[in-house]
């Protein structure tokens, strides 16, 4: 009796050694439990060799003077800063040119991906010979060719190109524009301007929601046009125009006064958008031809012309193809903006890096660098992805 119930039990126990769940588990923990030790001596070993080499751990050392200048600073920043503010700096720099950068990427690229598609030969082949030459040309060429070989090149302050008579000036320093001075009063400019986006988002909503209903289509798009743009002008008027522009002025050896535009800025923002614009017209192109061709000749047979056939049939549909891949290009435009260093845009890898040199804390400038990145790309991809919910494909 005891020598079969002792079988009768050793099968038990060995199925649960066989058992696919509980060796998944069990690996689990293994491996777990092994990346927790590697992590736990990469710290250990780094705060070793910190110690040894007399560099104080923490961050602490943001507090302490920074001592050297920044060319660009959307906030106020001096020598006598702290290295927090600096590094902010940075991180502002790299967000100006990352959203700017992918507003213009987006537009030129779909323009370009539109006219490959084009009946006209000119321009199909022309946007063909962008995209091949432009993408296929590493994107660090492209940020020395428009920095060394265009911005640079342009003549000196006193030889200045006048864009805009009195206006606009372009030269090796920069390109120097009028600057507004905002008076008392002003407030009704930014009230106009935020009543008129939000008004132009929720006239484009009830637009959307009356052409599926019923079939009619209203100017949308113009109408919150004249809206962002009319309402601020409307307070400008009614506020007593309290706006006055400081234009620029050669004084010397240089321009003084007025709004700069530094050739780094100018060189990485063409750079990045030019080059990330050519990816996005293939994606664009891809989107477009993934739409069934019977759509086009359906809208062509209700009466539709081409461009109407183009933005309200065959764009929201491609949409839904081009959005994913759209995600990725904007991720890597953002990452792509650390090549900056290369030409002393200061950016928060540029800065980041003056920064360790001076205090020699590179953990903890590398933990920041790797976690701006890391949130804004998280970040990104969390706006994308909502965005492609909206867009989806919702069956009735």
């Amino acid at each position: 009796m005891a020598v079969q119930e002792t079988l009768e039990g050793t099968p038990a126990k060995a199925s649960l050694i066989y058992d696919p769940k509980v060796r998944g588990i069990f690996y689990q923990i293994v491996l777990v439990a092994v990346i927790v030790w590697l992590g736990w001596e990469i710290i250990t070993n780094a705060a070793r060799n910190l110690e040894a080499q007399n560099i104080a751990s923490g961050f602490g050392f943001l507090e302490n003077t920074a001592g050297f200048g920044i060319i660009q600073s959307l906030i106020h920043y001096s020598e006598e800063s702290s290295y927090g503010r600096a590094i902010s700096v940075g991180l502002l720099n790299t967000i100006l040119v990352a959203v700017i950068g992918i507003a213009l990427a987006t537009v030129l690229g779909f323009m370009v991906g539109v006219a490959r598609l084009s009946s006209n030969w000119v321009i199909a082949k022309l946007s063909y010979v962008y995209v091949e030459v432009v993408r296929n040309v590493p994107l660090l060429l492209q940020i020395f060719f428009w920095y060394f070989a265009v911005l640079r090149a342009v003549p000196n302050p006193r030889d200045s190109l006048e864009l805009v008579p009195g206006s606009f000036f372009l030269n090796n320093r920069g390109l120097f524009m009028p600057r507004p001075v905002f008076e008392s009063g002003s407030w009704m400019i930014l009230a106009g301007l935020i009543i008129g986006v939000v008004g132009a988002i929720v006239l484009s909503n009830w637009a959307r929601k009356r052409q599926m209903a019923t079939g009619q289509q209203f100017p949308s798009f113009r109408v919150g046009l004249a809206l962002i743009l009319g309402l601020p002008l409307l307070g400008y008027l009614l506020s007593g125009m309290p706006v006055s522009m400081d234009f620029a002025e050669l004084r010397g050896f240089n321009f003084q006064g007025g709004m700069k535009v530094t050739p780094e800025f100018m060189a990485l923002l063409l750079a990045l958008a030019i080059y990330t614009a050519a990816f996005i017209a293939e994606i664009v192109r891809a989107g477009i031809l993934a739409v069934s061709h019977g759509q086009t000749e359906a809208s062509y047979a209700l009466g539709l012309r081409p461009g109407p056939t183009l933005r309200l049939v065959v764009i929201p549909q491609a949409m839904r193809v081009i959005i994913p891949p759209l995600t990725s290009q904007y991720l890597n435009l953002t990452k792509n903006s650390s090549l900056a260093v290369a030409i002393a845009y200061p950016d928060l890898v540029s800065v980041g890096g003056t920064v360790l040199n001076q205090t020699g804390q590179a953990v903890e400038v590398i933990g920041i660098w790797l976690t701006v990145y890391l949130t804004l790309s998280l970040l990104t991809s969390a706006f994308m992805n909502w965005y492609n919910r909206r867009m989806a494909l919702v069956e009735r």
